[in-house]
């Protein structure tokens, strides 16, 4: 059930990011370049966000789509695809994306909607001032990682040994690591890294953990990672250890939390990005926004299932708890 509505406020002022109705249509017809590992939920809401704002397929607007289906060494190939035809616009969801289409282009503007370190990865000089073509949605994602993993802890005070499940190819999850590893340390855990880089290290990784038998499992989220999440639960549930994810999706497919901001929201956010960069507007001087609130959902049921009794100050911490 939620427990309160979020607002989520970015750049330090406050903005509602679901807009309200439909904006007068551009006049002109625009080719949209979006590069990403399968069509999702999270495409969806994107081009949901540009419908508020005017943009609609077949009439205004001339989508190009580009799946690299969880290989990502298709990402040069593809970006250069787009470059090619010569879009108004690249839009990415993993830093690995957006580096293959900063490395095609350094011209058109390049929107990425959950970056996770834009930053450390090269892709900006500071997330104030871009400097370069790339501009988007931050998602702070080391704090929040290492902020997850505390919250697991808190709610199974006896956890002692937890497997990270991360995309080791996805450069932008270095400082998440560090973050991560600081936090480990300073609440006494040990980590079990368990690094996948394509589609097929998953069972593997699966398999590793079972063998470990690790008592907490924590799972670092980009789109890689994100498109079996389902498969990731399952497990975890099969394997009855208590998990913590920064995805809502993880919480609500049967994880036992998340912790991290709306990603629904952050679409809509990087739509308005789109939008501007359309309108004209340079990505080099278009600061990244970060998110300020985030989302604690806790499932209750999966609680019950593993025996464990969670603080009854998280739960009235929780922004959703599911029951």
């Amino acid at each position: 059930m939620r427990r309160r509505d979020l607002i989520a406020l970015f750049g330090g002022a406050p903005v509602v990011w679901l807009a309200v109705g439909v904006r007068a249509q551009p006049a002109k017809t625009f080719r949209l370049g979006i590069l990403v590992n399968t069509r999702n939920a999270s495409v969806d809401e994107l081009l949901k966000g540009l419908r508020d704002h005017g943009y609609v397929e077949g009439q205004n607007l001339v989508v190009e789509l580009r799946f690299s289906e969880g290989a990502g060494e298709r990402w040069p190939l593809l970006a250069k695809e787009l470059a090619a035809l010569k879009v108004d616009a690249i839009v990415v969801q993993t830093t690995p994306a957006a580096l293959a289409a900063k490395q095609a282009t350094s011209t058109i503007p390049i929107v990425i909607t959950t970056a996770i370190d834009p930053v450390g990865a090269g892709l900006a000089d500071s997330l104030a001032r871009p400097g370069g073509n790339v501009t988007g949605v931050a998602l702070l994602q080391p704090e929040i990682s290492g902020k997850a993993l505390s919250l697991l802890k808190e709610a199974v005070p006896t956890l002692s040994r937890v497997a990270v499940l991360w995309n080791g190819a996805n450069p932008a999850f270095k400082p998440v690591w560090r973050e991560v590893d600081t936090t480990a340390r300073s609440t006494g855990l040990v980590l079990l890294s368990q690094p996948v880089r394509e589609p097929q290290d998953f069972g593997a990784a699966f398999a590793a953990m079972a063998s470990q038998r690790p008592e907490g499992f924590l799972v670092l989220v980009d789109a890689l990672v994100g498109q079996y999440m389902r498969q990731i639960v399952e497990s975890t549930v099969r394997q009855r250890v208590a998990s913590v994810s920064t995805s809502r999706e993880f919480a609500v497919l049967g994880g036992l939390m998340s912790y991290g901001p709306n990603i629904t929201a952050a679409q809509h956010k990087a739509a308005d990005y789109v939008d501007r960069v359309l309108k004209g507007e340079n990505p080099a001087e278009l600061p990244f926004e970060q998110p300020t609130t985030f989302e604690l959902v806790i499932n209750l049921n999966t609680a019950k299932a593993l025996g464990l009794t969670i603080p009854p100050s998280m739960l009235a911490r929780a922004d959703e708890v599911i029951e």
